[in-house]
């Protein structure tokens, strides 16, 4: 199974956008703070599934400071450049949000941006610190395990790691399954792997059902060369 798998997933922006939506097709997704971006395959916190990135970390507008409107409104501006493709206007919004007002939403939509740009690193240092503020996002599991396949060098046991995180916090999303179980697969886990691809199929995943035909394929192989291994060692001894 090939990581590149992984890429399908990408997901989005936290906020407003519905959980299908993407910003590339290859990228994590955004949420809005009302915004960032996940990835499943990447997302993009377009709306973290649950909750958009405002009720994630943002007080009501009667108690807000003048700096955390401004951290707010500057996130709100990044995410409509970003939908625009202007990244690296983005980028810099996002960095001026966390600035004056240090988020989840925030640091997990400028980890879109610089996964986007293969900053790898730099995404995968917003979106632990993301994870520091919100342990309990979901979309900022997946979009790091998506940075770890994607950097070099590849780690998929940190990938599969915060995709089991995510799995654990999000049980219903076929997708987050689905990368899991290409991400076992990929490491040689195929009965898990198995499990997995069924779950998302049963999560309406339908491209699962293909894998889950490969996988049952290579562990009926693998069990009958692990049988007629066996045969050939009892044929040894008794010759």
């Amino acid at each position: 199974m090939n990581f590149l798998m992984i890429r399908q997933s990408s997901r989005r922006i936290s906020q407003t956008f519905s959980r299908t939506y993407a910003i590339a097709h290859n990228a994590p997704w955004l949420t809005r703070p009302s915004v960032p971006f996940r990835i499943a395959q990447t997302r993009t916190l377009t709306a973290s599934r649950s909750r958009p990135a405002s009720s994630l970390d943002s007080p009501s507008l009667a108690t807000v400071d003048p700096a955390q409107a401004e951290a707010t409104s500057l996130l709100e501006t990044g995410t409509k450049l970003l939908e625009d493709g202007d990244i690296e206007g983005a980028l810099a919004k996002y960095q001026r949000s966390v600035q004056i007002h240090r988020t989840a939403s925030g640091l997990f939509n400028l980890g879109v941006t610089h996964y986007h740009l293969k900053q790898f690193d730099k995404a995968i240092e917003c979106w632990t610190n993301a994870i520091e503020l919100d342990p309990t996002s979901a979309d900022a599991h997946t979009n790091l395990a998506s940075a770890y396949i994607m950097s070099p060098p590849c780690r998929p046991q940190l990938a599969l790691q915060h995709l089991q995180i995510a799995a654990s916090l999000a049980p219903d999303d076929g997708e987050i399954a689905f990368n899991l179980a290409a991400v076992l697969e990929s490491c040689g886990q195929l009965d898990a792997a198995l499990v997995q691809y069924k779950r998302s199929l049963e999560r309406n995943i339908d491209r699962a059902e293909q894998n889950i035909r490969n996988v049952s394929a290579k562990i009926l192989g693998q069990r009958l060369r692990e049988a007629s291994k066996t045969q050939v060692a009892g044929d040894n001894e008794q010759k």
